[in-house]
C-alpha cells in the first residue's frame, strides 16, 4: 500500500529537522537521504497511532533572498506540498511573526489540501498565548510545540493523522507486486507497455492511491502480478531537478507498495546520480531489485558496453545481490525474460532456509572463518535462525554480539549468498545474545 505524505515547510531555522525527526523516532527508520541540486532533502518513514505515512523533510523558504539557489529551494518545497496529503507549515514562536512566515502563509492559503500551523520553541508547557499572534498568517488554529522536547507534538499529529486519505488499493490475492522505477525517459513506459501486451491478459486496471499511478493486474502462465507503473511523471513547466523531485518521490511510494523492483536505466545515458539514489531506497526498504539495462542494442561499441558494466558493479556495488538484464523495451529484445527472472528474485525473497541448514553452515564458518575478539573477548556464534521472509531475516545467537562489526556482518552475508540462492533479495541480518 503507498504511504500517505506529510510535508514540513517554513522559513529557515525554524526546527523543522528537529521536527523530522522528533517524529520519525516513532519508527526510527529514517529511509532515504537524497541530496537535490541545493541543499538536502530527507525523507522519513514515520508512524503515529497506527498510522504510517512518508514524511519529508523540505528547504528553508526566504523572502528576497538574494541567494541564487533560493528561487529552487521555494519551488522544491512547493512541489512537495503539492505532492503531500497534508502539509505541516512551522513557524518560530520565539521570533514571532517574520516576513518569510507570511510568505509560506501566502503560498499555501489556496493549497487544496490540510495544512496545520505548527508554533515551534515554546518549551514551557503551558505558553500557548504565545502563538496567539500567529493567527494573523490566516492558516487557521495555531499549535504550540516543542519539537526539541515534544510538547504538544501528539495533539498536533493527532490531527495531521486524522486528516491523511484512508484510501486502500484494490488488493488482488496472490500478486507479485513489482514497482517499474528509474530515472524520466529511461523507458519505463515502454516497458510498461510491452509487459502488459505480450500476453494480452490484464484482468483490471485500478487507480492506485498514489494520484498519477495506475496498477496493472496481470495473469501471464498462471501467475498473477500487480504492476505499479511510475512512468509519466515529466511535467513540461518544470525545471529538471523539479521532475526528478515528482520522479524520486512517486518513485518511493511505489517501492513501498512493491515486492520486487525493476530499476530501469537507459544504456544509451548511462548509470546516474538518480538510479543510485532509488536503488538506495530500493535496498533500505528491503525491496527485491532486479536492474534493466535498457536500450542495450542502441549500444554499438564493445567498450561502450563493458563501461557500463563496470560503471555499474562499481557504483551499485551496495545492491550487488540484483541480476542485471540487457533488454530493449522498444524493440522487445530479451523482454520476455523478465517474467522468469521476477519469479526467481520473488521466490528468493520469500524463501525459508531450514533451521538445520543454517546451523550446518555456522558449523562450517567456525571451523574455517575468521574470528572477531576485542580485549579478552571473543565473539562465539551458538546458532541462528530464520525469523523473517520478505525479505529474509536471520537471526545470530552469540556470547558477544556487539562485537559483531560491518566486516563481521559481511562475511555471514557472503557466506550466506555463496550457500544458499538469495538472488535479487536483500537480507536482514542480526546478531542477539543467548538467553
Amino acid at each position: 500500500m503507498a504511504l500517505p505524505i506529510v510535508a514540513v515547510v517554513g522559513r529557515p531555522n525554524v526546527g523543522k529537522s528537529t521536527l523530522v525527526n522528533r517524529i520519525a523516532q516513532a519508527t526510527d527508520a529514517i529511509v532515504h537521504e537524497a541530496r537535490g541540486v541545493t541543499r538536502d532533502r530527507s525523507y522519513h518513514r514515520a508512524d503515529w497511532n497506527g498510522r504510517d505515512f512518508l514524511l519529508i523533510d523540505t528547504g528553508g523558504i526566504e523572502a528576497g533572498s538574494v541567494d541564487d539557489f533560493q528561487a529552487s529551494i521555494r519551488s522544491q518545497a512547493l512541489l512537495a506540498a503539492e505532492e503531500a496529503d497534508a502539509i505541516i507549515v512551522l513557524v518560530d514562536g520565539r521570533a514571532g511573526v517574520m516576513a518569510d512566515d507570511e510568505q509560506v502563509a501566502r503560498m499555501l492559503k489556496r493549497a487544496d489540501r490540510p495544512v496545520f500551523l505548527a508554533v515551534n520553541k515554546l518549551d514551557t508547557p503551558g505558553a500557548e498565548e504565545e502563538s496567539f499572534e500567529f493567527w494573523s498568517l490566516g492558516l487557521g488554529q495555531p499549535y504550540p510545540i516543542s519539537a526539541t522536547h515534544g510538547h504538544g507534538t501528539g495533539d498536533l499529529l493527532d490531527d495531521v493523522v486524522a486528516a491523511l486519505p484512508d484510501v486502500e488499493p484494490e488488493i488482488v490475492e496472490d500478486a507479485i507486486d513489482v514497482a517499474i522505477i528509474g530515472r524520466p525517459n529511461a523507458g519505463k513506459s515502454s516497458l510498461l507497455n510491452r509487459l502488459t501486451g505480450v500476453e494480452r491478459a490484464i484482468v483490471s486496471d485500478v487507480a492506485g492511491t498514489t494520484r498519477d499511478a495506475i496498477d496493472m493486474s496481470v495473469e501471464r502462465d498462471g501467475s498473477r502480478y500487480r504492476l505499479v507503473d511510475t512512468a509519466g511523471l515529466r511535467r513540461k513547466s518544470l525545471i529538471e531537478q523539479d521532475v526528478e523531485y515528482y520522479g524520486f518521490v512517486r518513485a518511493m511510494r511505489a517501492i513501498d507498495r512493491a515486492h520486487v523492483a525493476l530499476l530501469v536505466i537507459d544504456s544509451t545515458v548511462g548509470l546516474t546520480d538518480q538510479d543510485q539514489r532509488i536503488a538506495r531506497f530500493a535496498q533500505e526498504r528491503g525491496c527485491a531489485l532486479i536492474i534493466l539495462l535498457n536500450n542495450w542494442d542502441a549500444v554499438e561499441s564493445p567498450a561502450e558496453k563493458q563501461a557500463i558494466v563496470t560503471r555499474i558493479e562499481e557504483r551499485l556495488n551496495f545492491v550487488g545481490y540484483a541480476p542485471v538484464l540487457r533488454i530493449s523495451a522498444l524493440t522487445g529484445s530479451r523482454v520476455d525474460r523478465i517474467w522468469k527472472e521476477i519469479d526467481k528474485v520473488y521466490s528468493n525473497y520469500t524463501r525459508e532456509i531450514p533451521t538445520s541448514q543454517l546451523n550446518r553452515l555456522l558449523t562450517e564458518m567456525r571451523e574455517f572463518g575468521h574470528t572477531v575478539s576485542k580485549g579478552p573477548q571473543t565473539l562465539r556464534v551458538h546458532y541462528a535462525t530464520q525469523t523473517r521472509t520478505a525479505p529474509p531475516g536471520f537471526t545470530f545467537f552469540a556470547n558477544h554480539p556487539r562485537l559483531a562489526d560491518d566486516n563481521f556482518r559481511r562475511y555471514v552475508e557472503n557466506r550466506m549468498r555463496e550457500r544458499f540462492d538469495l538472488t535479487g533479495t536483500p537480507i536482514v541480518v542480526k546478531f542477539r545474545s543467548k538467553d
